[in-house]
């Protein structure tokens, strides 16, 4: 699943649905002051353009969603191995 765009070249695996842990080395409220940027809107065309060559656009009648060929993040760096 593609959640954002990374500053820097080349992907940033994470999942957006774990909690981090609130330990004595990190705030509990810190996390909840994040603040997140609107999400970009596309078109179709706007959004092939903007994938890279390991992603695809899936088109529903209700929206157009970017996400990677290969779900799975070990899977990919396999399969990047294998092709180079």
């Amino acid at each position: 699943m593609i959640v954002g765009e990374n500053s820097r070249p080349g992907d940033l695996p994470c999942n957006p649905t774990k909690k981090k842990q609130a330990t004595n080395h990190r705030s509990a409220t810190k996390d909840m002051t994040i603040k997140l940027d609107v999400p970009r809107k596309m078109s179709l065309e706007k959004a092939m353009e903007w994938i890279a060559d390991e992603e695809l656009v899936e088109v529903t009648p209700k929206s157009i969603r970017i996400r990677k060929a290969i779900l799975d993040s070990q899977e990919r760096k396999k399969a990047s191995k294998k092709a180079s």
